[in-house]
């Protein structure tokens, strides 16, 4: 059996057999979860090797778990701070933030590791324009330099855990005030102010740090008529080809409003693959998923399947030996002392 191209949720803490059913369907790849997943450590130890256990190779397991207000796992887990906590640091410490940010992507992806998990969405990419109240803190600055800056460092601590990294939301979400989750936001700058601008830490990690990248559910009506991710120029012209990214592309979750001008779910799925996406995130619509299936039926991408068998997580230390390893210690120190106030 392959990986299939979509990615779904699941309702509760543990697999219904409706569930085991869908996941076992060829044309799924991976699952994502979320805060109603989780209860605790051990539960979600159990969860994982449940989902793990369903098929070979194993489904790809993920959520965005990236600090401040998107941490799906709390209890149980470090505290992990937003990314504008970080640099915010930046401005008076360079050195201390990019500490910052190596130590957070390494406590996130050590964390969800041990427990199962093989990626989390992140990090952002996005550059704090002072608009979008979605993005808002989740971005790591408003220079776009700063940001490619700290998400390396973020993304070297995640490396050393032994997860791929995923940025997002390509080619940059910050430059609207509208939320993709309940609109399609318009973007109507042009493509230079976007390429100086939003493109620029995608250009520096992508052809070599990033493992995936997904884009964001925005129209930029000067570049394309078709939101980035259903765009096959934003996704081929600009981001494989321009920017020599080679990696896993995701979609956003298709549920979401700014991507319901594609039609039904299974339109979208078939518009977002067509586009150049690898796999389709399918989330909080368990009544459309049969006909997901139905719009998917034969498809196959053999390039795709290679790219997402790269992405399964490879955890360092087991978990009673990873809260006993000092590089874990002194990094979980570390972000409680942001969380304090106190950076030293």
């Amino acid at each position: 059996m392959v990986l299939g191209p979509i990615m779904l949720d699941i309702a509760g803490t543990a697999l219904t057999a409706t569930e085991r059913k869908r996941l076992r369907d060829p044309l799924v790849g991976g699952v994502i979860l979320f805060s109603r997943n989780y209860e605790d450590p051990d539960q979600l130890h159990a969860l994982t090797g449940a989902l793990r256990d369903l098929r070979e190779p194993p489904l790809i397991i993920a959520v965005d778990h990236e600090g401040g207000r998107i941490q799906r796992f709390r209890n149980g887990f470090t505290a992990l701070p937003a990314c504008g906590a970080i640099g915010a640091v930046y401005r008076d410490d360079r050195a201390q933030a990019r500490l910052l940010a190596r130590s957070a992507g390494f406590v996130m992806a050590a964390e969800l590791l041990v427990l199962g998990v093989d990626i989390s969405f992140a990090p952002v990419l996005d550059v704090a324009h002072g608009l979008s109240s979605v993005i808002g803190d989740r971005a790591f600055h408003e220079d776009p330099l700063v940001v490619a800056e700290l998400a390396r460092q973020y993304v070297s601590g995640m490396t050393e855990a032994g997860m791929a990294a995923v940025g997002k939301h390509f080619p940059g979400h910050g430059g609207v005030a509208g939320d993709s989750h309940q609109e399609l936001p318009r973007d109507e700058r042009p493509f230079a102010e976007i390429d100086g601008l939003d493109l620029v830490p995608f250009a520096r990690l992508a052809p070599t740090v990033l493992a995936g990248v997904m884009p964001a559910h925005v129209v930029y009506p000067r570049i394309d008529a078709e939101p980035a991710g259903f765009s096959a120029h934003w996704l081929n012209t600009v981001l494989r080809r321009r920017l020599r990214f080679s990696g896993v592309i995701f979609s956003d979750d298709l549920s979401m409003v700014g991507a319901h001008g594609a039609g039904s779910l299974g339109e979208r799925a078939r518009k977002a693959l067509a586009a150049g996406c690898d796999m389709v995130l399918a989330c909080n619509d368990p009544d459309g998923v049969d006909g997901l299936f139905a719009a998917l039926k034969g498809y196959s991408n053999p390039l795709s399947q290679a790219r997402l068998t790269r992405l399964h997580g490879r955890p360092a230390w087991s978990q009673a030996a990873l809260v006993e390893n000092r590089a874990y210690r002194e990094a979980c120190r570390r972000l409680a002392r942001l969380a304090a106030g106190a950076h030293a």
